[in-house]
């Protein structure tokens, strides 16, 4: 095997946000459910002898150590493998968005470096390299939704009705450790369980981040005002800055307020690459 094409990376929409409390290091106690959507990068490998690693943006520009090339060299250097990866990425989910797109394409990465590269870990093996990337990496790597917890790496995997969104992207992004770290965020939500969060799935909790999201980012607001006017209730998703709102199965919009991205989405039924490993 010397190249694998059109691998997909799906994004995630966070279906509630909320943060229970705070480690002695910093880290945030979280619980949330994590939906797969149909929102996917796509990436390219070709096989190296050498074993560098080089990248080729067909799209938008990415900074030099993106996520992609953090995980061939964590996975080259916790399986000493001498081979090297020409990675082509093509990006559709945006950054700064709450969305996963960055820790998606490094999950993504593992699975295909794994198959191209015949390193033979295991699906577990693979999300603790994920780990240390980024706490939503072993979500994507686990390949189905999920009941997520701790500070994102406690998964119990859900079963969900099928669902059509839209989802609204300002253009401006927002970074996740601002958000994380202002004095006003709410880090006092009751547990849930998720026996009540499955009696209403797509209307169950908050976001515990969006009031500082929009503090932060006014187009966040103006997102949530433009979706209540066309009649639908809208969340802001992850740290942000996109906004979502379930579609009922006879309804679409159209027409997003200028500068901002506007996309129709489904849930996935699984991670396009679950039957990897």
């Amino acid at each position: 095997m010397q190249a694998l094409y059109d691998i997909p990376a799906p994004a995630k929409l966070n279906l509630f946000l909320h943060i229970t409390g705070r480690r002695s290091d910093g880290y945030h106690l979280l619980q949330s459910a994590f939906m797969l959507i149909d929102w996917c990068d796509q990436l390219h490998f070709a096989l190296r002898s050498d074993g560098h690693i080089s990248r080729e943006d067909l799209g938008v520009a990415l900074p030099a150590e993106d996520l992609c090339v953090r995980a061939a060299r964590a996975l080259q250097a916790a399986t000493a493998c001498t081979l090297g990866v020409h990675i082509g990425v093509a990006k559709s989910v945006p950054s700064q968005a709450g969305m996963g797109g960055g820790s998606s394409d490094a999950a993504s990465t593992l699975l295909a470096l794994n198959r191209l590269w015949k390193t033979g870990l295991s699906r577990s093996q693979l999300a603790a390299i994920g780990l240390q990337l980024g706490a939503d990496v072993p979500f994507f790597l686990l390949g189905q939704h999920a009941w997520v917890e701790g500070v994102g790496e406690v998964l119990t995997p859900l079963t969900l009705p099928k669902a059509r969104f839209a989802v609204l992207k300002p253009q401006a992004g927002l970074d996740t450790r601002a958000v994380f770290a202002h004095p006003l965020l709410a880090r006092n939500t009751a547990l849930a369980i998720i026996s009540g969060f499955a009696a209403d799935p797509f209307g169950f909790g908050h976001n515990d981040l969006q009031p500082v999201a929009q503090m932060l980012c006014p187009a966040v607001g103006e997102s949530i005002d433009w979706f209540s006017a066309q009649g639908l209730n809208a969340r802001m998703t992850g740290s942000g800055s996109a906004v979502f709102a379930q579609l009922p199965h006879d309804k679409d919009v159209h027409d997003a307020p200028g500068g901002m991205t506007l996309k129709t989405c489904s849930s996935l039924d699984a991670h396009p690459l679950q039957g990897w490993c």
